[in-house]
């Protein structure tokens, strides 16, 4: 097979890439280890940015999302008797959707399956190739069994964590930043109507919870919890009643209404970020590159700004003969890396709790400045609504 852009990956990132670089009129050729159902039912993200649905507005694909979406003009902190409301819309003129990943997903399906999109799902053994010269090559073997090699004039890795394209970045060239935290988040989804407007972040002395949601009938809901928690120690009654103390059922009237749970995980914590995003004709983005802490909703929408650059820098490259956006994609993109990492930790040292007293006071007057200080929550609101793609 021959193509121009070889895609490693048919998650949000890659699918997206495929769809912008196709708007320019380049050809190219997505492969996936796993299979497109469970691809499309990926329970991740539900935060959209700013930046992001304008992006995905402008290239055809917002329509389903401003209909079925919500609109929300900021977050609730709180911690013990005190809930404050921070209002991204009073403070930067920008508001975040709830949209899931999986109505992302399905969009960018529909998208590409219309424009005849080649994807290959469910392959084994991909491999790259050559990556520093000017002819780079993937191989794979197909659902079929069948050995395949992809020429292409670039690869760009779009295969998260575990795929082979972070791992094709020689030792020697490449640099890589971790911070595995302390704790995890056990994560539920649950048929039910969210019991608030908008989501909340809880700092409380049994560890931090979230009140999420997907849906006007669906709510997702996250404790804090050790590193290692078997999910099959918290029974459904266990989890209510957590998020209940938590979340603060009864202060000020407010109540939290449970309903059947019919999804639980155990979501580890860890920062991570590899350098550089780009080898020879090798291109990195999303999870591929970096990974972020999800207190401050970043994966997906750092994923969806490192298309957003690649896309035009591949164009350039390869329709004018112009390296000047590829040569500065990585250094462009770390940027912006660097910045959600650092306000993903911000959120979440703030937020989670420890054993240490003298930690629960700091982050208590964090969260007393934050929420009456106007530079304070400005800066919260900047950061949590999206900084513009580039910045």
């Amino acid at each position: 097979m021959r193509t121009e852009v070889a895609i490693i990956g048919a998650g949000p990132a890659g699918l997206l890439l495929s769809h912008l670089l196709a708007q320019d009129g380049i050809e190219s050729v997505v492969v996936e280890i796993r299979s497109a159902e469970y691809v499309a039912s990926r329970i991740r993200a539900g935060v959209l940015e700013h930046s992001t649905v304008e992006l995905l507005e402008s290239v055809g694909l917002g329509e389903r999302l401003r209909r079925e979406g919500d609109e929300h003009r900021g977050i609730h902190l709180q911690w013990p008797e005190e809930r404050h409301h921070i209002d991204f819309v009073d403070l930067t003129d920008r508001s975040v959707w709830i949209y899931g990943q999986t109505e992302v997903q399905k969009d960018l399906v529909a998208a590409r399956a219309s424009a005849g999109q080649e994807i290959h799902y469910e392959v084994t053994d991909t491999a790259l190739h050559d990556l520093d010269t000017e002819r780079p090559y993937v191989t794979f073997t197909d659902v079929d069994g069948v050995a395949q090699r992809l020429d292409a004039d670039v690869v760009v890795g779009c295969d998260g964590s575990f795929g082979p394209s972070r791992g094709a970045v020689p030792d020697s060239v490449k640099q890589s930043w971790e911070r595995v935290y302390p704790y995890s988040w056990l994560g539920i989804l649950a048929d039910v109507a969210p019991s608030t407007d908008e989501l909340i972040y809880a700092w409380h002395p049994d560890g931090f919870a979230m009140h999420s949601m997907r849906s006007s009938t669906v709510s997702r809901l996250y404790l804090q919890v050790p590193n290692g928690t078997d999910v099959a120690d918290w029974s459904d009654e266990r989890i209510w009643d957590g998020l209940a103390t938590r979340l603060g059922h009864g202060q000020d009237g407010w109540q939290l209404n449970p309903g059947p749970i019919t999804e639980k995980s155990v979501l580890p914590m860890r920062s991570f970020v590899q350098t550089p995003m780009r080898h020879g004709r090798l291109f990195l983005a999303g999870d591929a590159a970096h990974i972020v802490p999800p207190t401050g909703a970043k994966g997906l929408n750092l994923a969806v700004a490192d298309v957003a650059m690649l896309a035009p820098a591949l164009a350039a490259l390869l329709r004018k003969k112009d390296p000047t956006l590829a040569d500065s994609y990585s250094d462009d993109a770390l940027r912006r890396v660097w910045r959600c990492t650092h306000f993903s930790w911000w959120m979440t040292t703030m937020l989670h709790t420890s054993d240490d007293p003298f930690d629960a006071q700091l982050q208590l007057s964090q969260l007393r400045w934050v929420t009456s200080s106007e530079a304070g929550a400005a800066g919260l609101a900047e950061n949590y609504a999206g900084l513009p793609i580039g910045f």
